[in-house]
């Protein structure tokens, strides 16, 4: 009875000794562009929605600065 009340939460652990959390690195313009075309989205507002894990400055950013 971790969670009350207990009927509401259903789950499936499964643990190894050996197991362990990995990071996942930045992304890069190519990824982003692929994720854009694939959202249907515009590379700019994909850029916008992935801001904190991008690898690399957008461009319309750069061109502000």
């Amino acid at each position: 009875m971790a969670m009350w009340p207990g009927a509401s939460v259903s789950g499936l652990y499964i643990g190894h000794p050996d197991s362990y959390y990995f990071g996942v690195a930045k992304v890069e313009h190519d990824q982003v562009a692929d994720y854009a075309a694939r959202k249907n989205m515009s590379l700019s507002e994909a850029e916008r929605w992935l801001a904190p894990i991008l690898n690399y400055v957008p461009t319309d950013v750069a061109a502000a600065e």
